[in-house]
């Protein structure tokens, strides 16, 4: 089982990271609050990591906090929620956010997230409750979206990225067009935060 991987950042098109670990290049999954903080390219990057399958192949889940890590696999242990669900509630709301909504029960901000529904949202609002007083003050150090390393190099399509990125955290190709409509910005990352950050609104 692997816990940790520690190398050298080779690429990164959200959601996949590429780490360089002694020649062997590591592929993870990663959300957007990691992403967001990661160093840029040739740079040294430490990631917890949770290891998962997928149709029985191993699939490597990576994060920069251990509350981040923790989160997640609370997440996946609800009834209905898999890693790619879990994946685009981290993306889409801070630790914190989400900490509110299950508190207060809002199941409106959990609904605008890609492929949550109201039973799936209402679900989280009650089995999450015990699982973050379980964390404890642990999910305080997932990053959130501010602070976002800037990329090495400027993509030569940022906008086909944002909406490639979008659509495998569980958008539809209109809807993250449409997220991704009149915005503005050189690096994909920036793009995906901004269509982010509206999706909640």
């Amino acid at each position: 089982m692997i816990g940790r991987i520690a190398g050298t950042l080779l690429e990164k098109q959200p959601p996949l990271v590429l780490v360089d670990v002694g020649g062997v290049g590591y592929e993870l999954e990663a959300p957007m609050s990691t992403i967001y903080q990661l160093p840029a390219i040739g740079e040294a990057v430490t990631l917890r990591v949770h290891q998962g399958l997928r149709d029985e192949v191993p699939v490597l889940y990576g994060f920069l906090s251990e509350g981040e890590r923790g989160l997640f696999r609370a997440l996946v242990r609800v009834n209905g929620v898999g890693p790619k669900m879990a994946l685009a509630i981290l993306s889409g709301i801070s630790a914190e956010e989400f900490r509110r909504c299950v508190e207060q029960k809002d199941t409106a901000t959990l609904t605008r997230l890609p492929g949550i529904g109201k039973k799936i949202a209402e679900r989280l609002t009650l089995e999450m409750q015990d699982r973050l007083e379980s964390l404890g003050g642990g999910i305080a150090a997932t990053p959130g979206p501010a602070g976002m390393a800037a990329a090495a190099a400027v993509p030569e399509d940022p906008m086909a990225e944002a909406s490639a990125a979008l659509v495998a955290l569980g958008y539809k190709p209109a809807e993250a067009q449409r997220l991704l409509k009149g915005l503005e910005g050189d690096h994909s990352e920036q793009l995906i935060r901004a269509a982010l950050q509206k999706a909640v609104r």
